[in-house]
């Protein structure tokens, strides 16, 4: 893994790159081999991603339970952030992996400096247009304090080795096909 990191950043300067190829890599290992294998004991709840749900940015019924079997790459997203640009690899990574069973999911919120200020019609027809978006987006939800939306406190709550407020737009959380927390 370091060998295939310190070539990757030979040839990018950007670390959201380099982040994002990481985090890609642990996806494909979770998709080939079903889990990642260093997952504490202390990481094996009952509770799973999967009992929770979102509204769709189309105002659909979203269980993440029909996720179930596939992995998971929860980003909580922003239009106006300096790190939007990564809606265009988050639409690659859907695109090259879907077939194998990797969801992106899209959660836009305003939490963080009010760079997600439009309604769910206008994040959608921000993605679509400047980034070709089509993997799964919810509705604008709250990702952080006191209405935090539940996923989340399940997110930075149950695997010890990743847990911590969510400090800006694009965190991702890397769930399993059992609905565990694997990375963030």
């Amino acid at each position: 893994m370091a060998l295939v990191v310190s070539r990757i950043a030979h040839h990018f300067i950007d670390m959201n790159t380099l982040k994002h190829l990481v985090i890609a890599y642990i996806a494909l290992i979770t998709i080939f081999f079903g889990g990642v294998p260093m997952i504490s004991a202390a990481s094996t709840t009952t509770q799973s991603a999967h009992n929770f749900s979102f509204t769709s940015i189309d105002g659909e019924n979203l269980p993440l339970i029909k996720f179930k079997g596939k992995v998971v790459l929860i980003v909580n997203t922003a239009s106006m952030c300096g790190f939007t640009s990564q809606y265009s690899g988050l639409q690659e990574l859907w695109e090259s992996y879907r077939d194998r069973g990797l969801v992106v999911l899209g959660v836009p919120s305003d939490d963080f400096g009010g760079q997600e200020p439009g309604k769910e019609k206008d994040i959608k027809t921000f993605c679509q247009v400047n980034y070709s978006v089509n993997f799964p987006l919810t509705q604008k939800v709250h990702v952080k304090a006191k209405n935090q939306h539940p996923l989340y406190t399940f997110l930075t709550t149950s695997n010890p080795e990743y847990t911590g407020a969510v400090g800006w737009n694009f965190t991702k959380f890397l769930i399993d096909k059992n609905g565990k927390v694997v990375n963030r």
